[in-house]
């Protein structure tokens, strides 16, 4: 491991405001952590940034002494991207204020904020925004990388919101981005992930919406899988935009919400939101709570800020996580069979296999408006394993479970939503993008990080 002196050390803290943590630091086991507890990295430095001024810095001195970057927002990332060994952690986690202007309804968020400080600070004022579908999510990398949730198909992508950013590049200037101001890096930065540089500012434009709004979860026992996923394929080709529908398939817990003959076995739940007047969602999510033979039903009016904080509790700071992704199409009889046959198998009681639905608002934005690609797409799938710290011994069947699930979904793949990606081959990476937008943004990376300092994420690699 790097261990850097004191003056080096020092030499930083000459031009930096914030808390330097090294390894010495009583507070580094701790700072360190990040929310998928599979992730153990020792950073030479965690560079706990109050502004961009000390992001500016850090990346300067890093630089000068030919150490690796890591950039942290929210810490949320799979692969644990926000950490590296023996390099320098630009961490943006204490910058993390929120301020709307209802005049213009917009709010604008630090780098570090969650998806919680963005959605409590607008439904202040009956605003909202795109946020992600867990509350503890970093709006920065949600953001960058798209930014799907459950308000998509009423308001598009995160990205699909953004009207500006204030951005560290990587020389350590500091230069904003919007559809006026270095309009080529704002076309990368809605999509690209991290690659051209550390936003430590966004503006976003907010919506009407709330407080109040219908939402909730639906559960079926797995021998109704087959029939929930074809009503989800069939329901969502046609509904209006207000509706979110989330599939969500795992062991159903010990909890007393579930009938106690289910506890320990698969389920599958469609999380629904509707984003619009609550008696309109009640006639329109009716169909929903009619299918089948449902276990639980717990749609009904609730804060919105409850709504996005619904599905935390089933994916905590610390426990262990692996994942891969699909975006697919419609979901033909084969993509169902392959879900179901797999859902059988699961391996893990707190693994989930969320698959979002696509349409609506977030697919009519031009596919060359952002670096976001295959907007036509029908479904995005998630297949998450996740176990105990305690469980380390059992890591390589939880992850065998994901990669054969993956692999039997290979044939009906449409690509892969890049905030999903997690040990990905480079090829994978790619295939997040177009051909077209892949090659567009290797010519923008090469123009504004042609050194790849940013290369601790889905690498988009600069030319040659």
């Amino acid at each position: 491991m790097t261990v850097l002196d004191i003056s080096a050390t020092a030499a930083l803290a000459d031009d930096f405001a914030g808390d330097l943590i090294t390894p010495a630091h009583p507070a580094y086991e701790d700072q360190r952590r990040i929310w998928n507890g599979e992730i153990d990295r020792r950073p030479a430095v965690l560079a706990r940034c109050q502004g961009a001024s000390d992001v500016a810095a850090a990346l300067r001195w890093a630089r000068d002494r030919g150490l690796p970057v890591a950039v942290r927002g929210g810490g949320h990332g799979i692969a644990g991207h926000s950490l590296v060994d023996d390099g320098v952690v630009v961490d943006l986690s204490g910058m993390r204020g929120a301020v709307v202007d209802p005049t213009t309804r917009t709010v604008a968020a630090q780098g570090g904020a969650l998806n919680a400080h963005v959605d409590r600070e607008g439904q202040a004022f009956g605003l909202a925004m795109t946020s992600g579908y867990i509350s503890h999510t970093g709006i920065a990398g949600l953001t960058l990388g798209g930014g799907i949730g459950h308000l998509m198909r009423k308001l598009g992508l995160a990205i699909d919101a953004l009207r500006s950013c204030q951005v560290v590049v990587a020389d350590g200037s500091i230069v904003r981005a919007s559809e006026t101001e270095n309009p080529d890096l704002f076309w990368g930065l809605r999509g690209g992930g991290g690659n051209f540089g550390v936003v430590t500012d966004f503006t976003f434009e907010l919506q009407p919406l709330g407080p109040t709004i219908l939402a909730g979860l639906v559960a079926w026992p797995a021998d109704e899988a087959p029939t929930v996923l074809a009503f989800l394929r069939d329901f969502m080709a046609d509904a209006p935009d207000e509706v979110g529908l989330m599939a969500n398939l795992r062991l159903a817990p010990a909890l007393p919400l579930f009938p106690e003959h289910l506890h320990g076995r698969p389920i599958i739940g469609l999380v629904a939101t509707y984003a619009g007047p609550v008696e309109e969602g009640e006639r329109v999510l009716a169909p929903v709570r009619a299918l089948g033979h449902p276990v639980l039903d717990t749609i009904a009016p609730k804060p919105y800020v409850a709504h996005q904080k619904f599905l935390d509790p089933a994916v905590p700071h610390g426990r262990h996580y692996y994942w891969k992704s699909h975006r697919l199409g419609p979901l033909t009889g084969d993509v169902i069979d392959t879900i179901c046959e797999h859902l059988a198998t699961i391996s893990s009681p707190l693994s989930t296999v969320p698959i979002f639905s696509f349409g609506g608002a977030m697919s009519r934005v031009p596919e060359d408006a952002t670096a976001f690609p295959h907007r036509d797409a029908s479904h995005d799938i998630n297949i998450v394993a996740s176990w105990l710290p305690e469980q380390a011994g059992d890591a390589d069947r939880h992850r065998a479970w994901v990669r054969g699930f993956f692999d039997a979904l290979a044939p009906h793949t449409r690509g892969v939503y890049v905030n999903f990606t997690s040990d990905d081959a480079q090829t994978r990476v790619q295939e997040a993008y177009t051909p077209v937008q892949w090659e567009r943004l290797r010519t923008l990376k090469t123009a504004w990080d042609p050194d790849n300092v940013f290369r601790g994420n889905a690498n988009i690699p600069p030319l040659g």
